[in-house]
C-alpha cells in the first residue's frame, strides 16, 4: 500500500529532525578563527573526504570527517609554522598546490600513527589531525581533495 503524502511529510521531518539533533564533534577552536579567510575556508571545504562524510563541529572554523570517535578534523586559525626540520610534503593536483608541515604524533592499533598536517607559508594557517585509525585503514591523499578550500588562502612562502 502506497504511503499517503502526509505521512511522507511526517517521517521525513522526523528524519530531518533526528539528524539535527546529533551531538557535535567536540573540536578547539583556534586562535585565530575569527579571521576573515577562515570563513573562506570552510565554506569551500567539500562534504566528503574520499569515503568520510562530514559531521557537525561545534566550533568556529572548524570542519570534521568520518567516525565521531575518530573523525578527521580540520581547524582554520592556528599559529602559521615557522622554518622547520619537519617534513614537508606538497599536495599537487596539478591544478592546486599546498605545502603541509608533517607531524607524526602516537601510535595507535596495529602500529599506526595519528598525523599533524600544518598548511606552510599561508596565514591564517590550516591544521588537519588525522587519527591512526584513520592512516590505518587510508591514504592521507584527501590533503588533495582539501587542496582549492585552503587555497582560499595566499600563499606566502613554499616548503624547500
Amino acid at each position: 500500500m502506497p504511503t499517503s503524502t502526509p505521512a511522507r511529510v511526517v517521517v521525513a521531518t522526523l528524519v530531518l529532525a533526528t539528524a539535527a539533533c546529533t551531538t557535535p564533534v567536540t573540536v578547539p577552536v583556534a586562535p585565530q578563527a575569527a579571521h576573515p579567510l577562515c570563513a573562506d575556508v570552510v565554506l569551500a571545504l567539500p562534504d566528503d573526504l574520499g569515503d568520510l562524510q562530514r559531521v557537525r563541529t561545534g566550533s568556529q572554523a572548524t570542519a570534521a570527517w568520518g567516525d565521531r570517535g575518530a573523525p578527521v578534523v580540520l581547524r582554520c586559525g592556528v599559529a602559521p609554522p615557522g622554518p622547520s626540520t619537519e617534513h614537508c610534503v606538497s599536495a599537487d593536483d596539478g591544478a592546486t598546490s599546498v605545502d603541509w608541515i608533517a607531524v607524526p604524533g602516537s601510535e595507535g592499533e596495529g602500529g599506526t600513527t595519528d598525523w599533524t598536517f600544518t598548511t606552510y607559508g599561508r596565514e591564517p594557517a590550516v591544521e588537519v589531525q588525522v587519527p591512526a585509525a584513520v592512516t590505518n585503514e587510508r591514504s592521507t591523499s584527501f590533503l588533495l581533495d582539501l587542496g582549492p578550500a585552503v587555497a582560499q588562502v595566499e600563499q606566502r612562502r613554499a616548503c624547500l
